[in-house]
C-alpha cells in the first residue's frame, strides 16, 4: 500500500518521510512491506491510514483538484 505512489510522487514520498520522522520509526516501511499482521494493529493502522490519506489529498491537491466534500 503506498509504495507505487511513494515512487512516483515526491509529494507522497515527502509525506510519508514526514509520518516516519512524527512517529519517531519507519512507519513506512510497515506500510510499504508489512507484515499485514504487524500493520493491522489499531496503533499501527490508525497512522497508515492517515499517512496514506495525506499523501493521497496532498498528491491530488498539487494538482488542482479541490473537492466540494469529501467522505
Amino acid at each position: 500500500m503506498g509504495q507505487a505512489l511513494a515512487d512516483q510522487f515526491p509529494i507522497c514520498a515527502q509525506t510519508f518521510a514526514e509520518a516516519d520522522a512524527a512517529l519517531g520509526e519507519p512507519l513506512s516501511d510497515l506500510i510499504f512491506r508489512g507484515p499485514a499482521d504487524t500493520l493491522t494493529l489499531t496503533e499501527n493502522t490508525q497512522p497508515a491510514i492517515l499517512t496514506m490519506s495525506v499523501a493521497v489529498w496532498r498528491l491530488l491537491d498539487s494538482r488542482g483538484f479541490r473537492p466540494a466534500f469529501v467522505a
